[in-house]
């Protein structure tokens, strides 16, 4: 699997403090190696979280901040990152 990060979630990365943009870097590490990992805490949206996108993904970066993607055949779309309460 690879990472296929959007231009939203390119400017969502920018803007997030440098912490928490490390600890998505680790997180998105263990995202290719097992999604299956405890700390990512990945779980399948309900509903249309973002306009125009059905079956999206969250995991966690931290307590308040998360990240959100779908899960295509070879590779994974990051769509945005940010703050918890933005996206719910």
């Amino acid at each position: 699997m690879e990472l296929f990060p959007t231009k939203t979630f390119q400017r969502d990365y920018e803007k997030l403090p440098k912490p928490i943009q490390k600890q998505l870097d680790r997180n998105l590490e263990f995202l290719l190696k097992n999604p299956y990992h405890p700390s990512l805490g990945i779980k399948k949206t309900k509903g249309e979280v973002l306009k125009g996108y059905t079956d999206v993904f969250e995991g966690r970066i931290s307590r308040n901040y998360r990240f959100l993607f779908l899960i295509e055949t070879d590779y994974y779309v990051l769509l945005r990152c940010g703050k918890h309460d933005e996206f719910f």
